[in-house]
């Protein structure tokens, strides 16, 4: 049985898993979505006081997050007090940042390219992605699909989440390069995860499943995430990479003197010089690799070229 899911455009849920899988963003529903809300003790803006919105990094209650060292980094670097406000996903972050609530919020380059797209929210300091692929349509090897090519109307493509980075929206840039889209040339299957298109690959019920090229290294390993072993499964097709990894988020009213200072603070406290320091907060930060302080608005593009190719509307946050 093949079953096909309906696309449902989605905004802001863009959350972290854990930090070194931010490109697997999807897990989880976005505020408006979930009602929840940002409960925050004050408003960002003309004080001295760093609102910094956080989200939960790992969803295991053995690792430490390591907020009170950042803190003080951060505190030590501008001379400032910062508070640090945990929040339920990217779409809250956006909203307490844009709403002033917050000062600054970290988050990677799609919920990014949301937020600094409405015009509303600034990108204080980014670093760029990578140019490896950031996605991969596999299929099991006796597949007689070789290539995108090969792919008809009656294939059915498995996609992690209608808000998912590498899940769907890469993947949906890399068919459209390709001449393909959804409903004409293939049928689409939104699974509800990663771990469920490659449940519906082995099962029949998919024959293509697009998803983050983190998770074929995974083969062999016995993890669940990836249940299949090393040689059952290939790849047909691999997106491009992203052209921003990570963003600090600022809220526009802030003080002059806040926004110089944060300016200047977040390019070294999140250096590789306090890699250990910060543990998960660095894990998806690239080595040696310079970060862009006020970057334009044109190195957000992409992500707004590819939203619009998966039917997102990213101008609207609510």
């Amino acid at each position: 049985m093949r079953i096909r899911g309906p696309r449902t455009p989605a905004v802001g849920s863009l959350t972290l898993c854990v930090a070194s899988l931010l490109v697997l963003s999807g897990c989880s529903a976005s505020a408006s979505e979930s009602g929840d809300s940002v409960d925050t003790a004050g408003s960002a803006g003309e004080d001295d006081v760093i609102r910094f919105a956080t989200l939960p990094l790992s969803d295991d209650p053995t690792v430490e997050t390591p907020v009170e060292a950042m803190k003080e980094l951060l505190e030590a670097e501008t001379g400032m007090p910062v508070e640090i406000t945990d929040v339920p996903n990217y779409s809250a972050v956006i909203e307490a940042v844009r709403a002033g609530h917050e000062d600054i919020g970290l988050m990677s380059g799609f919920p990014s390219a949301l937020a600094v797209n409405t015009g509303e929210v600034d990108s204080l300091v980014a670093w760029p992605g990578s140019d490896a692929p950031v996605s991969t349509c596999l299929v099991l090897e006796d597949s007689p699909l070789e290539s995108l090519g090969d792919i008809t109307s009656q294939t059915v493509i498995a996609f992690a989440d209608p808000a998912s980075s590498s899940g769907f929206f890469m993947p949906v840039h890399m068919l459209h390069e390709a001449g393909l889209e959804a409903g004409e040339d293939f049928q689409e299957l939104f699974s509800g995860g990663h771990d469920r298109s490659f449940m519906a690959l082995q099962e029949g019920q998919a024959d293509v499943a697009c998803t983050s090229t983190i998770f074929p290294q995974m083969a062999g390993q016995g993890d669940p995430m990836f249940p299949f072993e090393e040689g059952e499964t290939r790849s047909i097709g691999e997106s491009i990479g992203m052209p921003i990894g990570l963003s600090f988020l600022g809220n526009q009213d802030m003080s002059r003197e806040k926004r110089e200072a944060l300016l200047e603070a977040i390019p070294v406290v999140f250096s590789d010089e306090n890699r250990e320091a910060l543990g998960l907060y660095m894990d998806s930060m690239p080595e040696g690799t310079d970060p862009i302080v006020e970057p334009e608005l044109e190195m957000f593009q992409p992500f707004v070229d590819i939203a619009a190719i998966a039917d997102v509307d990213i101008s609207d946050l609510e």
